[in-house]
């Protein structure tokens, strides 16, 4: 890779089905802005959505640069950012939260009530040579850092979110219902807390294979789901298939609490409000994920709680994006995580 005078490339979606790499100057941090050379980004559900025109359109920009999940180096500031920086090895929160308004306030910066802004989606992102992000939301990694394996940090900051929501306690019976991305990583984060048992829900006999060996201690197929309904005191969903919103209230206990992580297509099946009322049931859901849930996936990456690199299957050049995000989400079973490399 060039220096920062030797230009940019980025891929540029100017509308659905439509993309160009162009060649640019190398943008230049603001004030309170830091420029990040980009090591590695990640290409997921979400982005393929966007490139395919099926994401609302109240959470996409077009023309837009995706990518969302990504590490990289820190190469320059801007006015009033520490110096020191330039250098650190990095990952940075996607949303643009304001700060100031009532929920951030409270913590919640993934419910920022001033709109919806987020790096990759209404704000250009890591499928580029570099970036320029607020300093404010940068998570710098150790110096050792595996940047390949880093930029599975966004995702594994949703898992943390749902972790949090879900308030896992020693000794629980765990289920995760789907063992793509998510799931994989919310196995690696759930068996730290010593579940008496940790269950894995998917079709996939292969993912189910790889969940085993991060942790879980029972592999099923959707179809062996009701032998075991009503049995788990916590269900983490992460596949956003359209049954397994209802399906996992039905894996819960009564009392039990479901943490919902897929991102739904119109059309899924809804959850049974007889059943919800009758189980008392806690049922949270997550999008994105706050500053704090950052916080918890850095630090468990950097105490090697967090493993992502075994998830990530395919990388490619920026020159081949249009073949890199037609991998996602065609259902083949070998396809695991798919970056691009600038």
């Amino acid at each position: 890779m060039g220096g920062l005078d030797e230009g940019s490339r980025a891929v540029v979606v100017d509308r659905p089905g439509s993309h160009r790499l162009v060649r640019r100057d190398v943008p230049a941090p603001g004030p309170g802005e830091v420029l990040v050379r980009v090591a590695a980004a990640g290409i997921c559900m979400s982005d393929r959505e966007l490139y395919d025109g099926r994401r609302d359109a109240g959470y996409v920009r077009y023309p837009v640069t995706p990518g969302h999940e990504w590490s990289g180096t820190v190469a320059a500031v801007g006015e009033g950012v520490d110096p020191a920086l330039v250098g650190r090895r990095t990952v940075a929160e996607g949303f643009r939260a304001c700060g100031r308004c009532e929920r951030c306030r409270c913590g919640e910066t993934s419910l920022c009530t001033a709109g919806y802004a987020e790096t990759g989606f209404t704000e250009p992102g890591a499928f580029a040579d570099h970036l320029t992000v607020p300093a404010q939301l940068l998570h710098p990694l150790d110096d050792a850092a595996d940047l390949r394996a880093a930029a599975l940090l966004e995702p594994a900051a949703v898992v943390a979110a749902a972790v949090r929501a879900g308030g896992p306690r020693p000794g629980e019976r765990v289920a995760v219902v789907g063992a793509g991305t998510l799931g994989l990583l919310a196995v690696q984060l759930l068996a730290a807390y010593r579940p008496a048992e940790l269950a894995v829900v998917d079709p996939r006999a292969a993912r189910g294979e790889q969940a085993l060996a991060f942790g879980a201690s029972a592999a099923l197929a959707p179809d062996e789901e009701g032998a075991v309904a009503g049995r788990f005191d916590l269900v983490v969903e992460t596949a956003g298939a359209p049954t397994t919103a209802a399906s996992s209230c039905l894996l819960a206990r009564r009392g039990g609490r479901v943490v919902l992580t897929g991102m739904f297509t119109p059309g899924a099946r809804g959850i049974d409000p007889v059943h919800l009322s009758l189980s008392q049931l806690e049922l949270r859901s997550v999008f994105g994920a706050p500053s704090s849930a950052w916080s918890d996936a850095v630090r468990a990456f950097g105490l090697g709680l967090l493993d992502p690199a075994p998830l990530i299957t395919h990388e490619f050049p920026l020159e081949r994006f249009g073949e890199a995000v037609a991998l996602v989400g065609e259902g083949d079973p070998a396809t695991g995580k798919v970056l691009l490399r600038p």
